[in-house]
């Protein structure tokens, strides 16, 4: 499966995001295949769903996979609990 997560300009923030997805999918036994980009190179981006923060999640509302907003960047339980029911989802269907 893949993730998108997306932030202001494609480096930092949305990798640091990947990277606790990906870790913390990993606990639950999952492979998570993903790419940090920015904003603008988000729009229309092949994944099984995509992560940003709130302030950008809003601007994603009109992608087709589901789109997971993260109030707190730094909580990585906030991260978990929005993040992991989707992956586990994606991962029943196949």
């Amino acid at each position: 499966m893949k993730v998108v997560t997306v932030c202001g300009m494609g480096f930092g923030t949305s990798l640091m995001l990947l990277m606790d997805i990906q870790s913390i999918a990993k606990s639950y036994g999952y492979e998570v295949d993903g790419e940090a980009v920015d904003l603008g190179s988000a729009k229309g981006k092949t994944c099984d769903f995509m992560v940003a923060s709130s302030e950008i999640s809003a601007e994603l509302s009109d992608e087709s996979v589901e789109v997971i907003s993260i109030n707190n960047l730094l909580d990585k339980q906030e991260i978990e609990q929005k993040v992991m029911p989707v992956i586990q989802k994606l991962q029943q269907r196949g």
